[in-house]
């Protein structure tokens, strides 16, 4: 039984410009419909994929502010969201979630300037911009995921260290098996080894699902770990 908030989505392309840049997408121009079955879903794929151009899409459609935060959040620093969320519709679960979270680490500054403005003596600010940047990021996480949360993080890897990833794969952990869901953009080859969650592939021109040591962010760090004299030899002199 699928128990998410968000089961199902689907996109109408007739709301699509035919001139826009989102029919040149070869991972997402195919896309009529996507089902999310796991507590943990990640998009895997290589740099303008259209995985951050979905993800983004869902968290707006879902109701999120587009540059991040909770859906408290409402502000514009600069609007750069694609049409795609005007298409996309979302099927929803019966459960209604207790709390929530977009993390997008391009625009987060913003989001961390903002939350100074939105502080009150009941919500005091968390001071983002006096903590480095990996330590912003797992304050969030220590301070808005919860049990049956919806969180939609892209690459919330950005800015932590490989043990710090650590942390965050436990705390996304358990956040899961307490009824959250999570639907994160990653490239990394410690968040991905998460037990148990769908993977996407965006590769190929198509969105697929994968094994964990089918994705290019497994394949390359597992073959420089045990080839890299021999790797970086022939990356160097060439």
């Amino acid at each position: 039984m699928n128990n998410q908030f968000i089961q199902r989505l689907t996109i109408d392309w007739t709301k699509i410009n035919a001139r826009s840049y989102l029919r040149k997408i070869e991972a997402i121009k195919d896309i009529d419909s996507l089902v999310f079955n796991k507590p943990i879903t990640f998009f895997v794929g290589e740099n303008g994929s259209g995985k951050s151009t979905l993800l983004e899409a869902i968290a707006v459609a879902y109701g999120f502010n587009p540059e991040g935060g909770t859906k408290n959040y409402s502000f514009s620093t600069y609007d750069s969201h694609s049409e795609l969320c005007d298409a996309l519709r979302i099927a929803k679960g019966v459960r209604r979630p207790k709390s929530g979270y977009f993390l997008r680490a391009e625009s987060f500054y913003n989001v961390a300037t903002k939350e100074i403005e939105y502080a009150d003596l009941n919500n005091p600010s968390e001071k983002y911009h006096e903590k480095s940047h990996g330590e912003s990021f797992l304050v969030i996480a220590q301070k808005y995921m919860r049990a049956d949360g919806i969180y939609i993080f892209d690459e919330p890897e950005a800015a932590l260290s490989p043990q710090r990833q650590l942390t965050l794969l436990l705390d996304i952990y358990k956040c899961a098996k307490d009824g959250a869901q999570f639907i994160i953009v990653t490239h990394s080859p410690i968040l991905l080894g998460i037990p148990d969650a769908d993977i996407y592939s965006f590769d190929m021109g198509k969105v697929h699902l994968c094994e964990y040591k089918e994705t290019d962010s497994y394949i390359v760090t597992e073959m420089f770990i045990n080839n890299r004299d021999n790797l970086l030899h022939r990356l160097l002199n060439e």
